[in-house]
C-alpha cells in the first residue's frame, strides 16, 4: 500500500478518536491489511497527533502482553502505541468521564529509561538502561469496540487505544526489588478488584521492555533516554464511572491515583 492510502486511513482513525465515535470495529475502509501495514498507520497516526497538538512522544505502551489476549487477536507478540506527553499525569489525574467514548483503566508497572537503547537488548541489558519504575494506571479509549471481534492490526492502528497515564513517584532503588514476583492491586473506592504480579506480563517486565526494544528499533523508533514505557496490564481492563477513586499499588513501587469526574 502506498503512502497516500496509509496517510488516508490514518488520518480516518485519528477522526474516530477525536470525535469518540462508538464502533462495534474497525470500518472496512480503514482496517489495516496486515499488521506490517498497521504500524505504518499507526506511525502516521502518531505524526498527525503530533502535528496537530496532541503534544510530544513521552514514550510507549505495550499491549497484549498474554498468551489469552495473543490468541484471541491472532497474533504471537505483543503490540505497542504512544503516550503524548500532555496525557501523562503524575502521580494522581481526575479526569472527566464525559471526556471519552468509554474511559478504561489498567494496573500497569511503568519504567523509566536513563539510556538509550538503539540497537534494542535482552533482559540484562534493558535492564541496565533503567533509570526507575513505578506504579502506573493506564488510560485507554477504546471506542466500545466489541472486544469478541478484536484484531491486532486494527488495536496497532488506532494506536492500541492508549489516552494516557497516571504515572506514580519514581523508584530509583528498583533493583532491590525482582519484578517477576512484585504484587499489584487494583481498588476502586476502596474495594479490591484484582491482584496481578509483575511475572504476568510475559514472565518478567524487563522481558516486555526487551520486546519493545527489539521491535522499536527493527521499525526506525528506538527508545530513548526519558521515554516512559508501560509494560502490561496485571489486571483485566476496568471502566470507571463519575465518582469513582481508583488505586493502583505496585509493592515497593507505591501508587498511582485516579478519581473519574
Amino acid at each position: 500500500m502506498d503512502d497516500f492510502d496509509i496517510r488516508r486511513k490514518a488520518e480516518g482513525i485519528v477522526r474516530l478518536f477525536r470525535v469518540r465515535q462508538p464502533i462495534a470495529v474497525l470500518p472496512p475502509q480503514l482496517m489495516p491489511g496486515d499488521l506490517d501495514e498497521a504500524y505504518r498507520i499507526r506511525d502516521a497516526f502518531e505524526t498527525f497527533e503530533i502535528t496537530d497538538g496532541r503534544g510530544a512522544i513521552a514514550g510507549y505502551k505495550i499491549g497484549l502482553t498474554t498468551p489469552v489476549m495473543q490468541r484471541l487477536c491472532g497474533v504471537d507478540e505483543p503490540c505497542f502505541g504512544a503516550i503524548f506527553a500532555p496525557e501523562a499525569h503524575d502521580r494522581r489525574a481526575a479526569l472527566p468521564v464525559a471526556a471519552y467514548c468509554r474511559l478504561g483503566i489498567e494496573t500497569e508497572i511503568a519504567v523509566r529509561l536513563g539510556a538509550d537503547l538503539p540497537q534494542g537488548g535482552d533482559r540484562d541489558r534493558v535492564a541496565d538502561a533503567v533509570e526507575s519504575c513505578m506504579a502506573a494506571i493506564e488510560l485507554l479509549e477504546d471506542l466500545r469496540q466489541d472486544y469478541r471481534r478484536l484484531s491486532a492490526a486494527a488495536m496497532v492502528a488506532g494506536n492500541v487505544w492508549n489516552a494516557g497515564a497516571v504515572l506514580g513517584a519514581p523508584n530509583a532503588d528498583w533493583r532491590r526489588l525482582d519484578l517477576a514476583r512484585v504484587a499489584a492491586r487494583l481498588t476502586i473506592n476502596g474495594r479490591e478488584i484484582g491482584r496481578g504480579a509483575g511475572g504476568d506480563v510475559m514472565g518478567d517486565p524487563l522481558n516486555a521492555l526487551a520486546w519493545l526494544a527489539d521491535k522499536a528499533a527493527a521499525l526506525g523508533r528506538p527508545l530513548r533516554a526519558g521515554m516512559i514505557v508501560l509494560t502490561g496490564s496485571l489486571v483485566p481492563i476496568q471502566f470507571p464511572m463519575p465518582g469513582d477513586h481508583a488505586v493502583v499499588e505496585v509493592e515497593g513501587l507505591g501508587s498511582a491515583e485516579l478519581t473519574a469526574i
